[in-house]
């Protein structure tokens, strides 16, 4: 079993910044891509920030330049850092991994997803 733990949301003032941490713990052989998607109110899930086992990112465009993201494989440990908040970006943000399991098994697991407002 693979467990996803998120922190680091909250409620900040346009212009701020805050940093998402997402912690994977459990019967873990490989971590390939970790992400951040995100989903606001009324609006579907959308992918913010991907990056490869190897340290390749990508991001969406409203976000590049104002977020990286960014992993520590010996943490088994995602990041988001997101500078210049605006109001846009208030959402639920969720961590997402694709792992292979103790079993060599590769499925995709998903944090319980951390709450962001940005204040105008």
């Amino acid at each position: 079993q693979v467990q996803l733990v998120e922190s680091g949301g909250g409620l900040v003032q346009a212009g701020r910044s805050l940093r998402l941490s997402c912690v994977v713990s459990g019967s873990i052989f490989f971590i390939n891509a970790m992400g951040w998607y995100r989903q606001a109110p009324g609006k579907q899930r959308e992918l913010v920030a991907t990056i490869t086992n190897g340290g390749s990112t990508s991001y969406r465009d409203s976000v590049k330049g104002r977020f990286t993201i960014s992993r520590d494989n010996a943490k088994n440990t995602v990041y988001l850092q997101m500078n210049n908040l605006k109001p846009e970006d208030t959402a639920v943000y969720y961590c997402n991994v694709d792992v292979y399991t103790a079993s060599v098994t590769r499925r995709t697991y998903w944090g319980q997803g951390t709450q962001v407002t940005v204040a105008s």
